[in-house]
């Protein structure tokens, strides 16, 4: 299986984008992120002309995420029991059964500001989520977790880590909530960059940030054990951010060969 995570930043702004990556790269299934597309909006038909079945979860305004698939599309479940909100639940979470693995796309709250309520909420959201996933990976089941998780899980993953250092997306507190999603039996597949050293997955717009290769790793994609030890291959689409109107992340690929499993 070929699976992919992407914050495309605007799934109709990045569309012909989109679907060139797709025809290219040839994941079995894609999670998105920052879909801002209404549901009945969604370019269901583009997408199905490659083969892609799709389950969204979108407002329309903000968030949004969706996983597209070409390996089967089944038990789909929209947010996770007790997901908190802002005040209410938001289009953050969306989670499937793929070929016998579980796939889950998420867009993990910003938290803004460590003195803003938003960070808070990132934190609540953290700790519900790791609730609703404990049972799946306890299971034994190939689980992945893909997304946006708008934390850097080390100092080695921001490109100068003083600049953050009052900022939120590494705080202990943010670290720690990682921390206790892997201590669920969760493995980070850390991909291989294609220019320097480190993984980046995120580069910021302004100020020739991508250019100049200062970024940050927050896409990150969580495995269980039954699908880690699977993992033959994963890496930075780094070529995706480059040209016209690229969303500020690139895509992370994995190749994995999942050992077959009844779906429950």
């Amino acid at each position: 299986m070929r699976l992919a995570t992407w914050n495309v930043n605007s799934v109709k702004a990045r569309l012909p984008r989109l679907l060139d990556w797709l025809a290219g790269t040839a994941p079995d299934v894609v999670c998105l992120q920052e879909t801002k597309c209404p549901d009945g909006a969604f370019p269901v038909a583009e997408v199905g002309e490659l083969g892609y079945e799709v389950a969204s979860h979108s407002d329309g305004r903000w968030n949004g995420v969706a996983i597209l698939s070409r390996v089967g599309l089944t038990d789909v479940t929209v947010g996770f029991p007790g997901e908190p909100g802002f005040p209410q639940p938001e289009a953050r979470a969306i989670s499937a059964t793929c070929a016998g693995v579980r796939i889950w796309s998420v867009y993990v709250p910003n938290g803004r500001a460590v003195d803003d309520p938003h960070y808070a909420y990132k934190l609540a959201w953290f700790a519900a989520l790791r609730d609703a996933l404990e049972p799946e990976v306890a299971a034994g089941r190939p689980v992945a977790v893909c997304g946006d998780f708008n934390v850097a899980p080390t100092d080695a993953d921001v490109w100068d880590p003083a600049l953050f250092a009052t900022s939120t997306h590494v705080t202990p507190a943010e670290r720690a909530a990682l921390a206790a999603l892997r201590d669920l039996g969760l493995s980070d597949v850390v991909p291989t960059p294609m220019k320097g050293p480190h993984p980046y997955t995120y580069w910021d717009y302004r100020a020739g940030m991508f250019h100049q290769n200062k970024g940050m790793r927050i896409d990150l994609v969580y495995a269980s054990a039954p699908l880690a030890t699977t993992v033959r291959a994963a890496y930075v689409d780094r070529e995706a951010r480059k040209g016209k109107g690229p969303s500020d992340h690139a895509p992370i690929v994995v190749d994995t060969d999942p050992p077959a499993v009844d779906t429950p």
